[in-house]
């Protein structure tokens, strides 16, 4: 049985990241067909930096290949809904970057297209690929941890004029918002998984980094469900760049490590409040079999999904829950009041984010 996946990758910018990470280290999995790009000078550029010989401009052309199976969006955000919308009702599945739509309501779109499509769509998160992760869920989800206190999340990253020189970054319109759905969306949702949901938040966003439209720097309180609390920050300003998870259970305190872009990887610290039980914690931690990082992990277990049939290893009511805290801190800010979640289908931001004023 042929079990090989063949792709067409949509976008070549961060595309080219799941290229040289994701289909490159799974050649046995994976065939990526075609690329698409407007740039035509970086198309064949990446072309025959992979050797992959149909290059096209045209997404339609892309779409209409009966022999590519995962159309893979790397596109800039604005474009995602028509592109996933198009791609599922052409039969193929999708692949779809960060963020995946700019609304609540239009993720509801595309799974209501799912429902009746052949395909199925997998966000991008890859930042859930990392031993040190996995070895924090491990102790979260077997009941060691305990219950959860308190959770700190730091995206401290830095961005420049030379990133915003790209027309479509920086705006509302095209971007679709700034430091906390491009950058922080990563970490905060690596911290929702370990912590559980968020019941209630206050945030604040000021742009005070770059001259753009959209927010560079954000921080908010959390209050989680469990009755644990929270804050996260986040910045586009730093001297040098990190991420950073600290969280502190019943019976364990863990902090990952500082990279930025695969905080996510070992090592991470996992300290047992008793000293007695520190032996016990090495043993479960050292028990958590090593992942594959990123988009290589990513796209090992997307293959296994698809063979299988199961649902993808990251779901569309993975990207909601994460568009739904967007969606949150961009409102308590805006209103600079408490937001309760889960938010009501009738939420005045659930068409868009974007501030009024």
């Amino acid at each position: 049985m042929n079990t090989i996946k063949t792709v067409a990758v949509v976008g070549l910018g961060i595309g080219r990241s799941h290229l040289l990470e994701g289909y490159a280290n799974h050649k046995d999995k994976f065939r990526v067909l075609a690329l698409c790009d407007l740039d035509e000078a970086r198309l064949a550029k990446v072309g025959d930096e992979f050797g992959v010989k149909r290059r096209m401009t045209s997404f339609d052309a892309v779409l209409a290949m009966p022999d590519v199976d995962i159309v893979d969006v790397c596109t800039p955000p604005m474009i995602h809904k028509p592109q996933v919308l198009a791609a599922l009702a052409a039969g193929k599945h999708v692949v779809c970057e960060k963020p995946l739509v700019g609304s609540l309501a239009d993720v509801d779109a595309v799974v209501a297209a799912e429902k009746i499509a052949r395909g199925r769509v997998m966000p991008i998160f890859q930042y859930r690929w990392g031993t040190g992760f996995r070895k924090a869920l491990r102790i979260v989800r077997d009941g060691f941890a305990g219950k959860p206190y308190a959770a700190t999340a730091e995206t401290h990253w830095k961005r420049a004029a030379d990133y915003y020189s790209v027309p479509w970054r920086g705006r509302y319109d095209t971007e679709l918002g700034g430091v906390l759905l491009t950058q922080a969306i990563h970490l905060h949702d690596m911290m929702c998984e370990l912590m559980g949901p968020i019941a209630s938040l206050s945030a604040y966003t000021a742009t005070r980094v770059n001259p753009i439209e959209v927010e560079d720097c954000a921080a908010a309180a959390l209050r989680f469900e469990s009755g644990a609390v929270g804050t996260l920050s986040a910045t586009l300003g730093g001297a040098n760049e990190i991420s950073r998870l600290r969280l502190t259970f019943e019976h364990v305190t863990i902090e990952s490590g500082l990279e930025a872009y695969a905080p996510g990887n070992d090592p991470w610290t996992f300290i047992a409040r008793s000293p007695a039980r520190q032996n016990e914690l090495d043993a479960l931690v050292a028990s958590v079999t090593p992942v594959r990082p990123r988009f290589e992990g990513q796209m090992e277990d997307y293959h296994a999904a698809l063979v299988a049939g199961a649902p993808p290893p990251v779901t569309l009511a993975d990207a909601r829950r994460s568009l739904e805290l967007i969606t949150a801190l961009y409102d308590s800010a805006e209103r600079e009041s408490v937001v309760r979640l889960p938010l009501p289908s009738d939420h005045p931001k659930a068409g868009s984010w974007r501030p009024s004023r």
